[in-house]
């Protein structure tokens, strides 16, 4: 197991190529929030102005769509949403600038690919636990598409909250080495 280790937003290509599939990791700083709708509506702005709501470069955007805060809350749970669905605009965020994104689950070999290429990586963040997580989040601002409701864009500041590379920009993929090794204990008790 390795060692944890500590990493501040912006990320930069040193950061990024110190980091590698199966890195435990404690991100602090500024993180963006960005569904399906958000990713949608950003590119088509894109298209239209040559200009996005905030500046990606060297940013992280996390796949969340948190729930209204209680009372004396930041935030409410604020779970990963399934990252593949982000697929299709991912490598333009990509060569923008973007540095990093938190998920769930595997990324597409378009994405991975981008990801090598523009020197980026991707995160997982721990599914089940949403509720734990938002205890990571110290502050939560709406910047833009607000009448997207939980899909808008928010700056969150994470502090030391919890992720694991799964996709690092060498092509480390932990979801394809968790296989290997489930096979080979299979076939090979």
């Amino acid at each position: 197991m390795s060692d944890i280790k500590k990493i501040t937003t912006p990320l930069t290509d040193e950061v990024i190529k110190d980091l590698k599939a199966g890195d435990r990791v404690l991100l602090s700083g500024y993180v963006y929030t960005a569904r399906d709708a958000a990713h949608k509506r950003m590119l088509e702005d894109y298209e239209k102005t040559g200009k996005l709501p905030f500046d990606v470069k060297g940013q992280v955007i996390y796949y969340v769509g948190p729930t209204p805060p209680k009372p004396g809350q930041v935030i409410g749970s604020a779970g990963p949403t399934t990252a593949y669905r982000m697929d299709k605009y991912t490598p333009k965020l990509l060569e923008l600038g973007l540095k990093g994104t938190i998920g769930k689950g595997w990324r597409g070999p378009e994405v991975k690919e981008a990801l090598k290429k523009h020197k980026a990586v991707y995160f997982a963040a721990y599914g089940g636990t949403a509720a734990l997580l938002s205890k990571h989040i110290k502050s939560s601002e709406i910047i833009a598409y607000e009448d997207l409701g939980p899909e808008a864009i928010r700056k969150l500041y994470f502090e030391d909250f919890p992720v694991i590379v799964a996709n690092d920009m060498y092509g480390g993929d932990v979801f394809e080495e968790g296989q290997k090794i489930y096979r080979k204990i299979e076939i090979d008790p």
